[in-house]
């Protein structure tokens, strides 16, 4: 998750589960699916945290920010149609009383679904709520290995480029080392992923259908490739996965660019 920006890590079990100016001075994380935008100021948050019954579903996103494209693209797979809340990370509007009545943690993404409200880490809900399609698959060996995937992408790679590391990284060794720092600890983690998939990806990361996770690669390549300029060609599965990715209606949709509070100049 990230730590004390807003950006938390949720799953799709949850789902509801540049660069050569500062990486710290940029936020991370149309859609396919109908949405409405609702930018604050925050007197939009005020009224009740619950949906009614019957309403859609109200996703709290940031338009940069990894851990809420995650969500999108969860959402979109599974067909769900949902209302968009943006919440501007770098105006610290993850901090306003009201959305902290949502999620105390002050992370996004969060999801109120009628009188559930979802913050958390792999909290079980969309994969059990929304059933088809299925994220998850039924092997075993296989439900182990999209877990794997995704915490090496939710816990080693994605922490150490969110904001408030990036800015204390900057703040102790300079703009030019720490956008190193954060290179270095990508394309760790992106060793380990080559490894551990070459020889079990399909068309997707762990076979022929889009599962968890593709849902934690592709924003954490889109991001690799848009914030810190990653060279792919040292990876070429993850890369020819992201080309998968980028045809898939579901991950369009989702992309940073096409959110409805992304600057006209994304």
């Amino acid at each position: 998750m990230d730590l004390g920006t807003g950006d938390s890590y949720l799953s799709v079990r949850a789902q509801f589960i540049p660069c050569s100016t500062s990486l710290a001075s940029l936020p991370e994380s149309q859609p396919r699916l109908p949405v409405l935008v609702s930018v604050c100021p925050w007197l939009q948050m005020a009224e009740a945290e619950a949906t009614p019954a019957g309403a859609r579903p109200r996703l709290y996103s940031y338009w940069r920010s990894s851990c809420s494209h995650r969500a999108r693209i969860a959402l979109n797979l599974k067909g769900v149609d949902y209302e968009y809340k943006a919440v501007n990370l770098l105006k610290g509007e993850q901090s306003d009383p009201e959305f902290v009545k949502l999620n105390p943690m002050k992370f996004v993404p969060a999801l109120v679904d009628g009188d559930a409200v979802i913050g958390d880490s792999y909290a079980i809900y969309l994969e059990d709520k929304y059933t088809d399609p299925p994220l998850l698959p039924q092997d075993l060996k296989k439900k182990a290995l999209n877990h794997q995937i995704a915490n090496i992408v939710g816990s080693g790679i994605q922490p150490h480029q969110n904001i408030t590391v990036a800015r204390f990284i900057e703040e102790k060794v300079g703009a030019e080392e720490s956008l190193a720092w954060i290179q270095q600890q990508i394309e760790r983690g992106f060793t380990a992923l080559e490894n551990l998939i070459k020889d079990c990806v399909g068309k997707y990361a762990t076979g022929d259908e889009v599962q968890l996770a593709d849902i934690f690669l592709a924003p954490q390549i889109f991001s690799a490739l848009s914030r810190t300029k990653i060279d792919m060609s040292n990876y070429p599965t993850l890369a020819r996965l992201n080309a998968e990715y980028m045809a898939h209606p579901a991950f369009q949709a989702a992309l940073p660019d096409k959110q409805p509070d992304a600057p006209s100049s994304a």
